[in-house]
């Protein structure tokens, strides 16, 4: 894999179109996040209204990423996260 992008604490690796994020936490996430990303912040909304009642919170930026998202459960209790960077990013 290579570097695809990189931020203050992590790092998204990339092979062919497979995306992975690693980042570096107080504790260890042994389950994983289901981390989908939109060419749009209004496509992050649309998702969200598609799942408000799963999730915690409206969409917000993420100023330590320049990222715009929202997370939900899916059935089994999974996180998943809908984001849109905020800034230009290299083609996958």
């Amino acid at each position: 894999m290579s570097i695809w992008l990189e931020q203050k604490d992590c790092t998204i690796l990339k092979h062919g179109n497979l995306l992975l994020g690693f980042c570096q936490r107080d504790t260890p996430d042994t389950e994983g996040m289901i981390t989908f990303f939109y060419p749009t912040r209004e496509e992050v909304d649309t998702i969200y209204e598609k799942f408000k009642e799963r999730s915690n919170e409206p969409p917000k930026e993420n100023p330590r990423y320049q990222i715009y998202h929202s997370f939900a459960k899916d059935p089994e209790d999974r996180t998943l996260e809908f984001q849109h960077f905020m800034h230009l990013l290299k083609p996958i």
